[in-house]
Formats: C-alpha cells, sequence, structure tokens
C-alpha cells in the first residue's frame, strides 16, 4: 500500500471516528489536513467543517453528478433574479458581448483574458444536468462550454493557489476549491440547450458546478483570481452566500 493511500484511509477513518466522539475533534482533524471551509467560524461551523472534509476525503474527484438523456431535459428552466443592472453589462449586452472578456489572474504563471471567441476555440464538453435550487425547485438542461481545468492549465496555476474566486458582474461573488475546479463536470458555459446562453440564465459566461447546489454555478463572469487564502477576499467568508444564510459549500 503506498504512502497517499495510507493517508487517505487513516483521515477517512479519523473523520468517522471523530464524527462520533466530537465535532470539535473532527473540526481539529480537519484543520490538520487543511479541510477547513471558509465559513467555518459561523454559527454552523463545526458541521460545515465536517461536512465538506469529509466529502473531499471520500468523493474528491471520484464522484460525478448524475448526467441525463436528452428526452429528460425540462420543458420549462426557471430564471431565477434580474440580469445585472450595472452600466458595464448594459453596454456589453448592446454590443452582443462583443468586447466582453474574461480575465483570469492572480497566481498564476500566465494571466489572461479571453472573449467568447477565444473559449469557443477551445476543446468544448456538453452535459445535460440537474440544475437544483435550495428554494426548492429544479430543472435539468444541457450545458456546454469549455472545461475549467483547461483554462487553468493555459494560466499555469502556481502550487500554492487553494481557492478559485469567481467575481460576475453583480454582487453575487463566489469561490470554489482547487479539486472542484479541476473536476471534468465544472464547466465554463457559454450554451445552452443547443444555444447561446441567454441572458436570464447567465450571458455571456456562467460556471456550472454541478456536484453542488444552483447557487454555486455563479452567473454573468467577469474575472476569475486564483489565491491561496479566502481570509481577505471580500468578506473573509469565500461568498456572498454566508451572507444571506446559506453555506459555502452546497455539496449534493
Amino acid at each position: 500500500m503506498s504512502v497517499r493511500v495510507s493517508r487517505r484511509a487513516m483521515i477517512r477513518t479519523g473523520l468517522a471516528a471523530a464524527a462520533g466522539a466530537s465535532g470539535l475533534a473532527a473540526a481539529a482533524l480537519a484543520s490538520r489536513y487543511g479541510l477547513i471551509p471558509p465559513d467555518h467560524g459561523d454559527l454552523f461551523g463545526i458541521g460545515e467543517t465536517l461536512t465538506y472534509g469529509s466529502q473531499r476525503v471520500l468523493m474528491a474527484t471520484r464522484s460525478m453528478a448524475r448526467e441525463f438523456s436528452r428526452s429528460e431535459i425540462s420543458p420549462v428552466a426557471p430564471i431565477n433574479g434580474n440580469p445585472p443592472e450595472s452600466d458595464d453589462y448594459q453596454q456589453l449586452l448592446a454590443r452582443e458581448f462583443s468586447t466582453w472578456r474574461l480575465v483570469v489572474d492572480g497566481l498564476v504563471a500566465k494571466p489572461a483574458s479571453f472573449s467568447l471567441v477565444d473559449l469557443r476555440a477551445l476543446p468544448s464538453r456538453t452535459q445535460i444536468t440537474h440544475q437544483a435550487c435550495e428554494e426548492g425547485w429544479s430543472f435539468i438542461a444541457e450545458w456546454g462550454g469549455a472545461p475549467l481545468s483547461t483554462v487553468l492549465d493555459l494560466v499555469r496555476v502556481r502550487p500554492e493557489a487553494r481557492w478559485v474566486v469567481f467575481y460576475p458582474f453583480d454582487e453575487y461573488w463566489d469561490s470554489i476549491d482547487i479539486v472542484e475546479a479541476r473536476h471534468p463536470q465544472t464547466l465554463l458555459a457559454y450554451s445552452m440547450n443547443g444555444g447561446d446562453l441567454t441572458t436570464g440564465h447567465g450571458a455571456p459566461l456562467r460556471l456550472r458546478v454541478p456536484r453542488q447546489l444552483g447557487y454555486k454555478s455563479i452567473k454573468y463572469l467577469s474575472r476569475i483570481t486564483l489565491v491561496d487564502s479566502l481570509d481577505g477576499v471580500e468578506n473573509g467568508k469565500g461568498s456572498f452566500s454566508p451572507e444571506i444564510g446559506y453555506s459555502w459549500y452546497a455539496g449534493i
């Protein structure tokens, strides 16, 4: 048995034992292996830590969100919220996003910006996955775009980068860890159900994280930044979501 496998087995066993014995012990063990979510200081921090740590140990890369057939695509895809009203977004919309660019910077060797043409020229992937909203509604749709991992490879992410922060044209910024970012189903989506992404669903580009609840799939992307810590980023909790009562980690 390799050292890597032995360590994984040790963490798995330790987390399970700690969960039965003490939430505090579980949090301490998660801390030892860097499995602490950025909102761990909130009211339910110990539970959030145990959930995130256990998920990462048991299903970090192997688990896949279910993918459906075309016949199962929902006839209606609800829209949650309105497009950004900011002048910069409205000007881009008026130009049909011809001057839009996605900036990717931070802890990368080659910061870059990508137009929609650039992104469409990259190897693409389609997936028919379930969008589950925390408010109870959901739908199945086909999403097309560039795997986020492809873009991260192009900018050459530095080894110390642990978190990927997404800034949209509205206030609903968010982040995911590097493991989720490199998962094969995590997508920078520019199409939906065979057509261009609509304004209501996040045009020109949105994140799709099918292994987490819908609010993690940030719409209206403007910039992606790689960081080694979320402590000094915005509210320090890794997302806008904890401010409105949702967890940073939304695994399903």
